[in-house]
């Protein structure tokens, strides 16, 4: 913590997208880090800059059309390597499994729930426990961007319709209202963090929908030689959050995934400490979904996704993972 006192850059400088949810993760990052550090408290501790990145800017295409997730992201890497940015804070499902170099994911902050929701229009029905889908319309019109979505959605019912739909929360939302959809699916986590969980119809476990890799966890990039940052950092990271994202993303390592293969990677430590991992491989229009479930020792997490991952790789069609 000296090392950050004696630091000739004030404020620090957080890099961080526009959106709502966003920069509500930025400053509830903030907030973790200044109540740690009592020198990083107040309004001149850091000075927040947004960045409107490629993948907010381009709204009428699927990430997989336009080079994948790695566009939420780009621009801030950019602004982090030369200088601009101190660090920046990211939803983790965002980021690419590979980092540019010189550039380390320092920090994961407590995991919010990962589970998937889906907002429901007028024309649906009411949920029931039994069957979560049961309150689609025969035929109903989903709006999704997420192929992992969509291939779940279609295997579980083949009648259904799904459209892109793309664009922060609220403007999902006001789609929804306008009639565009029956019904539309969103993170959870991103719904509860802007004050939005009454919107969410059906909650959807995540063995019935297995969430994006890192799904539910904010992470925060370092250049990899600032040490100081990265040993502040460091100090309030949740260990759960770190072993969790490790199993997840050896997982889509190991499959190479991309926004345009369907996967789905969940882990959750569980009272006796085991970690325990699903994984989910599928094409996107439901055809084919081949779901496995491991568990291993924590400190194995990264030997347990990817050996996970593997064992997906060999047992799915040649044409699934290209």
């Amino acid at each position: 913590m000296s090392e950050i006192a004696e630091r000739p850059l004030a404020p620090l400088r957080i890099g961080t997208r526009a959106s709502p949810l966003a920069l509500w993760q930025a400053r509830h990052f903030l907030s973790r880090i200044g109540g740690f550090c009592p020198m990083l408290q107040g309004d001149t501790a850091f000075e927040e800059t947004a960045l409107s990145t490629a993948g907010d800017r381009i709204q009428d295409r699927r990430l997989a059309e336009i080079g994948g997730k790695g566009l939420f992201a780009k621009e801030i890497h950019e602004a982090l390597l030369d200088g601009r940015v101190d660090f920046a804070v990211h939803s983790l499902k965002d980021l690419e499994t590979e980092l540019p170099p010189g550039i380390v994911l320092a920090c994961l902050l407590k995991r919010e729930d990962a589970r998937d929701a889906i907002v429901l229009g007028p024309d649906c029905g009411e949920p029931t426990r039994g069957d979560p889908l049961a309150c689609l319309p025969h035929g109903a019109l989903v709006g999704t961007a997420s192929v992992r979505r969509q291939s779940q959605l279609l295997h579980a019912r083949p009648d259904l319709r799904v459209e892109t739909i793309r664009g922060n929360v609220q403007t999902r939302l006001r789609r929804l209202r306008e009639g565009e959809f029956h019904a539309t699916l969103l993170a959870y986590a991103g719904l509860k963090r802007l004050g939005l969980e009454a919107e969410a119809g059906v909650v959807l476990e995540a063995e019935e929908m297995v969430p994006a890799a890192g799904q539910g966890i904010v992470g925060i990039t370092v250049r990899e030689d600032d040490i100081a940052l990265r040993e502040l950092l460091h100090a309030i990271e949740d260990p759960a959050a770190r072993a969790v994202a490790a199993a997840e993303r050896a997982l889509l390592a190991a499959l190479d995934g991309s926004c345009r293969t369907p996967i789905g990677g969940h882990a959750r430590i569980l009272m006796d400490g085991q970690l325990y991992l699903t994984g989910l491989v599928a094409r996107s229009d439901g055809s084919f979904l081949l779901r496995r479930r491991v568990s291993g020792a924590v400190a194995d997490a990264e030997r347990i996704g990817r050996e996970l991952g593997d064992s997906l790789r060999r047992d799915s069609p040649a044409d699934v993972l290209t």
